[in-house]
């Protein structure tokens, strides 16, 4: 493939972070990767691995002359770091992010995004429950949906660069309104993370049953809301902190119809309760059918998790 930047700045050196820089050496089109971490020992994982061309515990020193600029830590700390980088931000720079929440992302980066410097905030629906520069790897992207949010003032020019390099590493594209993306993935991914946790948690309280019985004899169902469970706590925190609207309207939803499920069960309707499961068996094949999942057993998962595609939005 042909080179879409010649300079290419990763903010955060994650499992985006460092499937992306993978990813776009692979595929051959960036000319240059620089990738920046607060951390010493995050950065020196990724220097380990051979995953850019440059290396700074400085944002502002690593996106000099970048030509796009990916900011790849929670979203929480989007503000902090655009107001380390404005100053250094080239004109004509792409700024994107991959955070799951749009809306606040947009609030907040935008008003500091310096003239001339094109911000087009986007969402890859990809992810693993791992975490750091060790966990990432170049065929993440393979197939999953890449969401961007520009605005109505968004170059052109910019956007049409930045769907190429997503679709340059494998991503499909979806154009979408930031408030309407964050009510999709408030449902699709923040409120099934939060089910997740609360009932690993839930386990986790319980005194009539042993940890060591619950690992032991744990079914696909608890094994795989622990998989969710076990995601990066402080992305997901934040993710819950800056999109709490969405994630409280769709949770109202669901604990409404968990309160209808729940008297099913009480007085035995198993009419309503077959009907239910029917419906859910069709999304599951439609979600195959879509591509986004593998009709294999065991969900297509292998024994390598740190190769493991989980088929939802970080």
């Amino acid at each position: 493939m042909s080179i879409i930047f010649e300079k290419m700045a990763l903010i955060g050196v994650g499992l985006i972070g460092s499937s992306i820089a993978q990813a776009a050496r692979a595929k051959n089109i960036v000319g240059q990767i620089s990738v920046a971490t607060r951390r010493q020992i995050t950065l020196d994982e990724a220097i380990s691995i051979n995953i850019a061309d440059s290396y700074s515990l400085s944002s502002a020193e690593a996106v000099r002359d970048a030509d796009l600029v990916v900011l790849c830590t929670p979203v929480g700390a989007s503000e902090a770091i655009m107001k380390e980088i404005a100053g250094s931000l080239k004109p004509g720079a792409i700024l994107s992010d991959v955070g799951s929440v749009k809306g606040h992302v947009q609030n907040v980066i935008g008003p500091l995004v310096p003239k001339g410097v094109h911000f087009i905030p986007g969402h890859p629906m990809a992810g693993t429950e791992n975490s750091g520069p060790l966990s990432g790897f170049a065929e993440l992207f393979e197939g999953r949906w890449c969401i961007l949010t520009p605005t109505e003032n968004t170059d052109e020019g910019a956007l049409t660069n930045l769907k190429n390099f997503w679709i340059a590493l494998g991503s499909q594209i979806e154009i979408m309104d930031a408030n309407h993306h964050d009510l999709v993935v408030a449902i699709t991914s923040h409120v099934p993370h939060l089910v997740a946790y609360n009932i690993v948690g839930t386990v986790d309280d319980m005194e009539t049953v042993s940890k060591s019985e619950v690992i032991k004899f744990s079914a696909g169902g608890f094994r795989d809301f622990t998989r969710i469970a076990a995601s990066d706590p402080v992305m997901w925190r934040d993710v819950f902190l800056t999109n709490r609207e969405a994630v409280l309207e769709m949770l109202g939803r669901f604990l409404e119809d968990l309160s209808v499920l729940q008297r099913a069960v009480r007085v035995g309707d198993g009419d309503a309760l077959e009907e239910l499961f029917m419906r859910t068996r069709d999304i599951r094949r439609s979600i195959i059918d879509a591509g986004q999942e593998i009709d294999e057993v065991d969900f297509g998962r292998t024994n390598a998790p740190s190769k493991e595609v989980k088929r939802e939005d970080n």
